[in-house]
Formats: structure tokens, sequence, C-alpha cells
């Protein structure tokens, strides 16, 4: 009885072990640390994209640039996202399902199981194919960001919401120490 009952044991804490690896594996997205709570005003959609992000996100500047002065928020503010989301990788896709530079939620793959009020969650979004395009993802992200902006009233509180659920605040902060850092 005794060894079973070890035996039991021993593959529940490989299975917790297995599973905590690939979740950590799995979702890269928080690498910095959170900076502070305090909101920073991100409104220059005519500031130049810093040199300071890598090639990876600036070779995205023309449509960042165009996007940012559409929806009032400065580039650098988007390009931050972009890092943080993808790299600057217009082909990701998360283990969640998010897709393209900004890691929006699609109406189909993954995220289609997901389901909010007996119905799928993001069956008004933009399918797969549409947000692997860079303009395009673009386009819907900062729309969708500066709508979160609207509605939240700062950029602290919109990145909350833009972000992975499971993170709290972290998400937001991450991204507003990017923003300050590549400056």
């Amino acid at each position: 009885m005794r060894m079973r009952s070890f035996f039991y044991t021993t593959i529940l804490l490989c299975i917790t072990l297995v599973l905590l690896l690939i979740k950590s594996v799995s979702s890269p997205r928080i690498t910095f640390a959170a900076s502070s709570n305090a909101s920073i005003a991100i409104s220059n959609p005519t500031s130049p994209l810093s040199r300071v992000y890598p090639s990876e996100v600036r070779q995205w500047e023309s449509i960042i640039i165009q996007n940012a002065q559409q929806y009032q928020l400065d580039p650098n503010l988007i390009a931050a996202v972009i890092l943080q989301e993808s790299g600057g990788n217009a082909q990701a896709y998360s283990a969640s399902g998010a897709v393209g530079l900004m890691q929006i939620m699609p109406c189909d793959g993954i995220a289609q199981s997901f389901i909010c009020s007996g119905h799928p969650c993001f069956q008004n979004r933009p399918s797969m194919q549409e947000l692997f395009d860079p303009e395009f993802n673009i386009s819907y992200g900062v729309r969708y960001l500066a709508g979160l902006i609207n509605k939240y009233g700062n950029e602290r509180e919109a990145l909350y919401h833009y972000g992975p659920l499971d993170v709290g605040y972290r998400y937001a902060e991450t991204v507003l120490t990017i923003y300050t850092t590549y400056q």
C-alpha cells in the first residue's frame, strides 16, 4: 500500500512539474519587472519611433507611425506593445491562440473554443488569416488599444485590459517599462 501511495505521489509531482514548465515556456510575455503604479501620459502621435527598438520592431515603423497618427497615440507605445507581444514577429502565434504582431485573439483557431456567456468570446474579431497581415494587425491592435484608453482614461488601465487576464497589472507595467526604457 505504501508503494502505491509513493507511486501516485511521484506521478502527481511529475505532472505538476511538467505543467509548470510548459506554462513558463509558453508564456514568455512577462519579461521585465514591474516598475511603478504611475500612469504615463502617452499621446504624441508625431514623435518618431525610437532608434533603440530592435530592427525586428522598427521594420514596421511606417505602419506604426501611420496608425499612431490616426489614433493619436505615441508610436513608441505601439512599438512597446509589439515588442512585448511578438518581438516584431508578424507570424507569432501564442499558446492561447493570439495572432500576429500585436497578439490579437481571432474569431477562429484555438480562440474559437473560449466561451463567454454561452457564445464564443471572440466571435466578432477578425480571422487568423486577416491578423497575420502586419498592416491589418497593427491597425486593428492600435484601434483596439486607443478604444481601451478612451474607455478607461489612461494607458495603464488600458494595457491592463489589453493584456492577458491572468497576469493582472504586470502586463501593463511591463509594457510601460519597455516604453520608458526604449525612449
